[in-house]
């Protein structure tokens, strides 16, 4: 069946925002990293072609300095930026104009999970105040863990957190990275998800959306490499629970150079497994599609973006999914997994 993605609307469900004024208050941001310059909604808006179907983005946080949680001053400015831009006050130099407001359609900035439910709370009582007028946009939050010590998630106060933003309606957006850190990320995201639920009413279970994959390493080409399976039994585990969803982005960043420079179709064809286990596992009703933006232009070109919906709507194909399971990829899912209002 055709991708009909033309017409189909679509909603990046994952990019990330910072203007040139705040780059040092980037935790990861040195001098010579090809990101170590404004991304706003010019650069966003060049790098998409702004075609007519995309209708929004959701915004996610870029690890802002935060002393290992104990300063929120970065983190709660990250939070000041996607107001201006919300909101359609744009500072002078900072890339976005009123009429990019309409294109924020969700906000997850980063929150301090880690410190326990009463200081979460905390946190979020200063995140709202800051949010003021679009505090409705910010749907839930992320604490990076794909750099954090083992364990680091399964603590009785990470998972408290948890609960409380469960309670409050707010889903957690999980960063792991298999490809680096190994299958314990994995392991310890089914047990921290299994405990987040635990006792817990079905109304105030939090959600979780997986960023990435869970970031596998796509220069494997033996699908009997243990880490293969490892994965791919990982992503059958999680997608067990129905508060899961799963977003297909971040997939160059895991790649070898060799293959950040094919095209499109060779590009398909070489991840094809990895992309074919996470359609099984977890069905187009619970996958949405994510750019990654601008981290997935690293090692690729100006074209990341095209190239990376091109890989999406050929996966489409190849499943011969309906108009309607397209729908959901392309933006549905998005829609009922953060409550976002179109």
């Amino acid at each position: 069946m055709a991708s009909q993605t033309v017409s189909i609307p679509i909603i990046d469900s994952h990019i990330h925002l910072y203007p040139a004024s705040e780059l040092d208050t980037l935790a990861w941001c040195t001098p010579d990293s090809p990101l170590a310059k404004q991304h706003s909604l010019e650069e966003y808006a060049a790098a998409t072609g702004s075609p007519a179907n995309l209708r929004g983005f959701v915004f996610l946080e870029t690890d802002r300095k935060n002393a290992e949680s104990s300063d929120w001053t970065q983190p709660l400015a990250e939070i000041g930026w996607l107001r201006r831009i919300a909101a359609g006050e744009p500072r002078p130099g900072e890339g976005h104009g009123p009429d990019d407001a309409k294109l924020v359609l969700g906000i997850i900035p980063w929150a301090p999970v880690d410190l326990g439910p009463a200081k979460l709370q905390e946190y979020l009582s200063k995140a709202e105040e800051t949010a003021g007028p679009v505090w409705g946009k910010v749907k839930g939050f992320r604490y990076l863990l794909q750099d954090k010590p083992n364990g680091a998630m399964l603590t009785d106060e990470f998972i408290e957190g948890l609960k409380l933003l469960g309670k409050q309606g707010l889903v957690f957006d999980l960063g792991v990275d298999q490809h680096r850190r190994g299958r314990i990320q994995l392991e310890e995201a089914v047990d921290m998800i299994d405990r987040a639920h635990e006792d817990v009413e079905e109304d105030e279970k939090v959600v979780f959306i997986l960023n990435h994959l869970c970031k596998p390493d796509l220069s494997i080409i033996n699908q009997t490499d243990p880490a293969f399976i490892a994965w791919r039994t990982a992503m059958f585990t999680l997608s067990k629970c129905k508060k899961t969803y799963m977003k297909l982005s971040g997939c160059f960043s895991e790649m070898p150079d060799s293959l950040k420079k094919k095209t499109a179709e060779e590009v398909f064809v070489d991840i094809f497994p990895w992309l074919a286990v996470v359609l099984a596992a977890f069905g187009p009703n619970r996958i949405m599609f994510g750019s990654d933006w601008p981290v997935c232009t690293v090692g690729v070109d100006d074209g990341a973006w095209e190239k990376w919906r091109k890989v999406v709507a050929r996966t489409c194909d190849m499943a011969s999914l309906t108009v309607d399971e397209q729908a959901r990829i392309w933006g549905g899912t998005a829609q009922e997994a953060y409550s976002l209002e179109l």
